[in-house]
């Protein structure tokens, strides 16, 4: 197969070009084409008066490649190896069946990998099922009554089923292949094949979460949903089952194999397996707001006048600066045409995130803006501090806009200028329960406060509009990540053996294909283990 690199089609090209493009880079007549596929599709808006789509594509020519290949002596031509996942042998001799805790994106794709091994895997999932799952996150955002057991942090699918569905992802990893496949043919859209920024939306994910239960169940593993870790048994540093309460009544499954894939909003899990001498150390994370504009602004920000082109859709953005006190400060999981939504998995806590559906067509575009928190910066040594901080800002968050989990808001420019709030502006703010106009710095620490406060100016510089007065800041957001990091040796187990901590709960992803990724990593661990 042959690869070719940035061929450009203009907004109103059909992709029927391609062919006689990818003949013209290879030198060759259109005809010796036998099968073109597209490998790659970016949006250049680099130049807003050129604002083009940019293509890599995969061939298949009836001639000689190598021969091809030479004769083109271009770096934009070059011979790949189709991807294709490998299973590794199964060297267990155990003939338990292996437990993954967690059914986010790390614990589906260690549940895939162990069920197509034959291992029949039992997955435990202390939330509901998806559409039960929806049901109580609806009554939550509607009539603002938590369930602590089932809301947009737990259940079926993880936190990553209210988010946008993002699968751009900064590790590098033959297995992020697998991931996009196990994704499609679960029924994401083909376009997360060769997207450069692909995503799912909100909407689609609930089909492809239960369509990858089924295949799990399909090859002989188990999905037993609202089943709740409440603690590991473990005999002379090995582990030998797990203990876990299904609606009130507890049970016991014998296992010397744990993928403890928890997810990062399990604190009382990561209470227990602290309490049980679980190695545990701190880890940096980041706390911030949402910011919200109008969607508009940004695709004009972005794309200039090809800003209202069909074909563009809605524009996104990722920044990042330094700013007072040298802190980090960065935009994440930015949401085009999104909502803001309510995220608290525990009571009198508010935490804000971001979805938006496949379409992206909501009137508002909004983004994290955070800053990073370093554990020197945690009120402790003890390694649950971070959990502890995080906690405490979300309960001011939860006092300060009144209770009943409302959110804190503030405009731009009211945050710019030290001032409270009083009056929206032109941007409304789409947290679902409703928002309480204030003065964030009551609830967001200092430091935050102030680089965030530099950031929106800098950022200002590359997207015209960034700081617009009216747009809105809602808080908090802590949850982007894990505080803490259970450690694990090379072998992927903690110091109790046959325990594999994995994902973002465990300190080792920061997204829905990291943290997957992370899944199959730990599964392939699971099948080198020779016990």
């Amino acid at each position: 197969m042959i690869r070719i690199n940035e061929i450009k089609l203009s907004l109103d090209d059909g992709e029927e070009l391609l062919k006689p493009r990818a003949a013209k880079a290879l030198k060759i007549n259109e005809k010796y084409i036998k099968l073109l596929s597209i490998f790659k599709k970016s949006v250049d808006a680099r130049r807003k008066d050129d604002v083009h789509f940019t293509y890599s594509v995969d061939v298949e020519i009836a001639l000689d490649e190598a021969q091809i290949v030479q004769k083109c002596k271009s770096n934009k031509v070059q011979r790949v190896k189709p991807y294709t996942y490998e299973m590794p042998v199964n060297n267990r001799a155990s003939q338990f069946r292996p437990i993954v805790v967690g059914f986010g994106p790390a614990g589906m794709l260690a549940g895939i990998i162990l069920a197509e091994a034959g291992l029949r895997p039992i997955i435990l999932e202390r939330g509901k099922d998806i559409d039960a799952r929806q049901r109580d996150v609806n009554t939550f955002w509607t009539k603002a009554k938590l369930d602590e057991e089932s809301n947009v942090q737990f259940g079926e699918g993880g936190a990553g089923t209210f988010s946008d569905g993002k699968l751009t992802t900064g590790i590098k990893s033959p297995f992020i292949r697998k991931v996009l496949q196990e994704l499609y043919e679960a029924g994401a859209p083909e376009e997360i094949l060769y997207s450069s920024k692909p995503h799912i939306g909100t909407d689609r994910l609930a089909i492809v979460v239960k369509n990858i239960r089924k295949k799990i169940e399909r090859l002989g593993g188990e999905v037993r949903l609202e089943c709740k870790l409440e603690k590991l048994l473990v005999a002379n540093g090995f582990v030998h089952g797990v203990h876990y309460t299904h609606r009130g009544e507890g049970y016991d499954i014998e296992t010397d194999s744990v993928i403890m894939a928890i997810g990062h909003s399990a604190r009382d899990t990561v209470e227990m397996l602290y309490h049980m001498g679980v190695e545990i150390i701190q880890k940096p994370f980041s706390v911030g707001a949402r910011i919200e504009h109008p969607q508009s602004l940004i695709n004009k920000a972005q794309y200039g006048k090809f800003a209202d082109h069909p074909k563009l859709g809605a524009a996104d953005y990722k920044l990042s600066c330094h700013g007072l006190h040298e802190r980090g400060a960065y935009t994440f999981c930015m949401c085009p045409g999104g909502t803001v939504v309510a995220a608290a998995s525990e009571k009198e806590g508010v935490i804000v995130n971001g979805m938006s559906s496949l379409a992206r067509d909501g009137q508002n575009a909004n983004s994290a803006l955070l800053v990073g928190i370093e554990p020197k910066d945690f009120p402790s040594e003890h390694p649950l501090a971070g959990i502890y901080y995080q906690r405490e800002i979300e309960h001011k968050a939860f006092e300060l806009a009144g209770g009943n989990y409302k959110a804190p808001a503030q405009l731009v420019g009211d945050f710019l200028q030290n001032k409270k709030s009083t009056v929206l502006g032109d941007v409304e703010p789409t947290y679902p329960i409703g928002v309480t106009l204030t003065d964030l710095g009551k609830c967001l620490p200092e430091k935050v406060k102030h680089t965030m406060q530099s950031a929106i100016v800098e950022m200002d510089k590359k997207l015209n509009g960034f700081k617009l007065y009216d747009a809105v800041l809602t808080a908090p957001e802590t949850r982007s990540s894990s505080s803490v990091r259970i450690v694990r040796d090379e072998f992927l187990q903690c110091n109790i053996s046959g325990v594999y901590p994995c994902g973002e709960g465990a300190g080792y992803a920061g997204g829905i294909v990291s943290a997957a990724v992370d899944g199959i990593k730990c599964a392939h661990a699971v099948l080198a283990d020779e016990h």
